[in-house]
């Protein structure tokens, strides 16, 4: 069944030249993979997320959380994009000024073709010195043991935000302005609890943006959307693209 669209809705979009959009775990949850919490399978099921997720438990054990993640990148590369990041890639296509704004970590935006985008909390793909001396690098092939820094000697580790990290602060200045200076905002697949992400698209209304949820499950954020769709974003976004023409 097609989703249905609210006229008002689709003339502004068609209108609109600025737009954000905030993806969370939910998009790609649709391509197989679990959310972080989830994933914690096999092996790994004796770990909580904080125990592998964290710079202290980098130091402690390298060569476990190195294998953790590993294991994460792993499942990411064989997963495929799903409908609903195809359609975000069409939609960054109609808008002079789009901006996707990711918290996941799997690449799977890339993959099918969104360009203008800030990845909040990292990429599995990328991997970074453990003093930040500014070494980061893409992982081709990934070497049994922790690599060290070129520059440093440090431990090389995934480029990715951990419990009790800050967020990158260039993107999530751009992640900000985006947000507020947008004529319509989307929030989709995401539980709309972590923070800083969450606050985005409040920010984005009341900076008198145009709200708009599109989650499985209602979230904490429901009442202050303009317009919400529950369903999957998989079938929501493609419906989205069509009705735009």
């Amino acid at each position: 069944m097609m989703t249905t669209f609210p006229p008002e809705l689709l003339s502004f979009l068609r209108a609109a030249s600025r737009v954000a959009v905030l993806t969370g775990a939910g998009v790609s949850q649709e391509s197989g993979l679990r959310t972080f919490r989830d994933a914690q399978v096999g092996i790994w099921a004796q770990y909580r997320p904080e125990d592998l997720a964290t710079p202290e438990a980098f130091e402690r054990n390298p060569r476990l959380v190195w294998d953790f993640y590993a294991t994460r990148r792993e499942g990411a590369g064989s997963a495929q994009p799903n409908p609903g990041h195809y359609a975000l890639a069409e939609l960054e296509k109609r808008f002079n000024n789009f901006l996707l704004i990711t918290q996941n970590i799997d690449g799977l935006h890339q993959r099918a073709g969104s360009r203008n985008l800030v990845e909040l909390h990292g990429n599995l793909r990328r991997i970074r010195c453990s003093r930040r001396c500014g070494t980061i690098d893409e992982w081709e092939e990934l070497p049994e043991v922790v690599p060290a820094c070129p520059k440093c000697g440090a431990p090389l580790r995934p480029d990715v935000v951990w419990f009790g990290e800050a967020l990158p602060e260039d993107g999530l200045h751009h992640a900000i302005t985006a947000a507020t200076t947008s004529q319509v905002f989307f929030s989709i697949g995401t539980s709309g609890l972590v923070q800083p992400a969450a606050s985005l698209a409040l920010m984005a209304k009341k900076a008198g943006s145009v709200f708009v949820e599109i989650n499985y499950d209602p979230t904490p954020l429901t009442d202050q959307a303009d317009y919400a769709f529950h369903g999957k974003s998989g079938e929501i976004l493609p419906d989205l693209v069509k009705a735009l023409g």
